[in-house]
């Protein structure tokens, strides 16, 4: 092929993706399937405008490469140590049921069991990408059900690796034993073995040397030769590239430069990964899947079911409740991208035939195109399934609410809730905390913390708390709809109790107040509010003023904060206090070197146009000192002049005790 027709491909690709990635958003349609979509309507089986279709393939190959490189980078020690128990039970149970129910029934079905396994795990794995946008979408990624199902796409994408070694043994399985696979997944072991033992010796040192050279293109450079080296070398073992390049960013992940890698080869991997996901479009034979939609929907249906299903149990045996386990189950129950990674792998070795491939191929499509509907349907199918578990009090939860009153629900033992219980402890008010987490009720338990296991978007759970009895309850916890649904519920219960709220946004703040909050704390405006408060700091207004100030942004549940327009805008006050002079203090150090000199040698009104109306010494003040007072390690200099005069004498006296100045 010319230089010519490959640039008129290339375009042609190009543009055709940015088109329907483009009507993709409007539709809010993912751009995983808008890119499939692409490569639908280019490809040789729609309008045939792109023809070499190899060519496209080997950079998709690349594209591959470069996101699992991303993925092994991603993977920290610290992320996996928090999740360690959800990752390993809930990814392991999930990813073992999934794979063992479309086992048994593509064998029941009459395909020997290479294949039967094979299509057990495509259905395994689940779109880690999708899931965490429509989580993020959700600001749902620090809830309960954010973290596991987080736990459980990282478990699957560490098990794209081994599943990647082992298809071309297992396309040969029909005449090889068993132990030829354990023997090609045993190299891939001791391949990460000897990776590991590289990362701790030989890594930190190569990097050094790279940043040293402060060419900002050396680090992706490196990176990018470091991924698809790794690839090649794995190949070369007759492996797949993208194991290598997964271990190759495993290889970067501990280091210092982990983001700012993550940063460089972002351009590149969503490139390539997008051709990826255009060439596999390009497979699609849209003629075929017109002519066989039952088959294709049904597989589709049976494989969401089952994953809901696996999911649900793998969850529920880490003792989440019933809410939590559908949340999590029906955010997991699409088929993922590195299914198309991993079904490639098996059409190239001959596991998947062209009937089958186009089956497998378009179901998988179809549960991305139902994610969204799946996913946004999961809140009302899982407060139904609340309602029909019952709740059943255990001896410790009992023990956590006896004989409170007048007490403080706190509804989140995080770091907010933490902080909160441990200022209502030292301040001797009672309390009682709801948390969903098994982990965190340990820990608040192993320090005498009165723990209530359970979810606040129940009735039986908050009047386990004692809410009939309680004064204040507090929502610190991440998940939006779970607060809506516990305001709504315990104002129902209690209508004279005080209920605060901790949220994020701007835009939550009025459902939460209709649903029955009194006070709700965003964290949007607070961290507003904190700015202006430095600024005015900063410019000597008194802290008076300032208080009131933030008296007024917080009151009404920020109204002013929240009006489209500022009406009214900050009291005159602090725009008279800007406007005229004002005072601050400032202290000598214990060895500073102004310590001995007089008022006059200082030459503050000279040099700075500040006047010292007062010197505090040992708890007293002496009020218009005289110039020749001599001062002291540790007083304190009340200074009065405007803004400008103020900032000069600050520095004066800075200079002075550094000895950078004279006077």
């Amino acid at each position: 092929m010319g230089l010519e027709s490959f640039l008129r491909e290339a375009v042609l690709l190009l543009a055709s993706a940015v088109v329907v990635v483009v009507v993709s958003v409007r539709l809010r349609v993912p751009p995983i399937v808008a890119l499939l979509v692409t490569g639908v309507l280019i490809g040789p089986h729609g309008f045939g405008l792109v023809s070499v279709v190899e060519e496209v393939e080997l950079f998709a190959e690349v594209g591959v490469a470069l996101l699992l490189f991303t993925i092994g980078l991603e993977v920290s020690i610290e992320r996996l140590r928090r999740l360690r128990r959800a990752f390993l039970v809930g990814g392991s149970v999930q990813v073992s049921l999934t794979t063992a129910g479309v086992t048994g029934v593509a064998m029941a079905m009459g395909l020997p069991w290479p294949r039967a396994l094979f299509m057990g795990w495509l259905a395994a794995l689940s779109s880690t990408a999708l899931v965490l946008k429509l989580l993020r979408d959700r600001r749902e990624t620090e809830t309960p059900q954010g973290r596991l199902a987080l736990a459980i796409l990282l478990f699957q994408d560490f098990m794209i690796v081994p599943m990647i070694a082992l298809t071309p043994a297992l396309a040969g399985t029909l005449g090889v034993s068993a132990s030829a696979l354990a023997v090609r997944l045993g190299g891939a072991a001791v391949g990460l073995a000897v990776v590991l033992v590289l990362a701790r010796r030989v890594l930190p040192r190569l990097l050094e040397v790279v940043v040293r050279s402060r060419v900002r293109e050396v680090l992706p450079l490196g990176a990018l030769a470091l991924s698809l080296g790794m690839g090649w070398l794995t190949h070369s073992f007759g492996f797949s590239l993208a194991l290598g390049s997964f271990l190759a960013g495993i290889l970067l992940s501990g280091s210092n430069y982990t983001h700012q890698v993550i940063a460089d080869v972002a351009p590149f991997r969503n490139l390539f990964s997008g051709i990826f996901f255009i060439s596999i479009g390009m497979l699609l034979d849209i003629g075929w899947v017109a002519s066989m939609p039952g088959p294709v929907i049904a597989v589709a249906a049976g494989v969401v079911a089952l994953k809901i299903a696996a999911a649900g149990v793998a969850v529920a045996v880490l003792g989440y409740p019933a809410r939590t386990t559908l949340l999590t189950a029906m955010a997991v129950a699409q088929v993922g991208e590195f299914s198309f990674v991993l079904m490639e792998v098996g059409h190239a070795n001959g596991l998947l035939v062209d009937d089958r491939f186009q089956l497998v191929l378009a179901a998988a499509v179809v549960t991305l195109l139902a994610t969204p509907a799946v996913f946004g349907a999961s809140g009302a199918a899982a407060r139904a399934l609340a309602k029909l578990v019952p709740y059943c009090a255990s001896a410790e939860d009992a023990r956590a609410a006896a004989h409170k009153s007048d007490h403080v629900i706190v509804v989140g033992y995080g770091v907010g809730g933490r902080l909160l219980t441990r200022v209502l402890r030292e301040s001797g008010i009672p309390y009682v905390v709801v948390e969903l987490s098994n982990e965190l009720v340990r820990l608040g338990r192993s320090t005498d913390e009165p723990m209530l296991y359970g979810d606040a978007t129940r009735e039986e759970i908050l009047e386990a708390a004692g809410i009939e009895r309680a004064n204040v309850v507090a929502f610190v916890i991440a998940d939006l709809e779970a607060v809506k649904l516990g305001v709504g519920i315990a104002r129902r219960l209690v209508p004279a109790a005080q209920i605060i709220v901790r949220t994020r946004l701007v835009s939550e703040i009025e459902g939460l107040l209709e649903e029955g909050a009194d006070q709700v704390v965003a964290e949007e405006f607070e961290t507003a509010i904190e700015v202006f408060t430095r600024v005015l700091e900063r410019y000597h207004v008194p802290r008076n003023v300032v208080r009131a100030q933030t008296r007024v942004l917080r009151g009404e549940g920020y109204q002013m904060l929240r009006s489209p327009i500022l009406r009214g805008s900050v009291s005159q006050a602090v725009v008279d206090a800007l406007a005229a002079g004002t005072t601050d203090v400032y202290m000598l150090g214990s060895d500073s070197t102004v310590a001995g000199r007089n008022l006059r040698e200082l030459e503050l009104r000279a040099r700075a146009g500040a006047t010292v109306i007062a010197v505090v010494r040992d708890g007293s003040s002496q009020l218009n000192p005289e110039p020749g007072l001599s001062l002291e390690a540790g007083d304190c200099l009340v200074l009065v002049g405007s803004h400008q005069e103020i900032d000069r004498a600050f520095d004066h006296l800075a200079a002075l005790e550094t000895g950078e100045g004279s006077a």
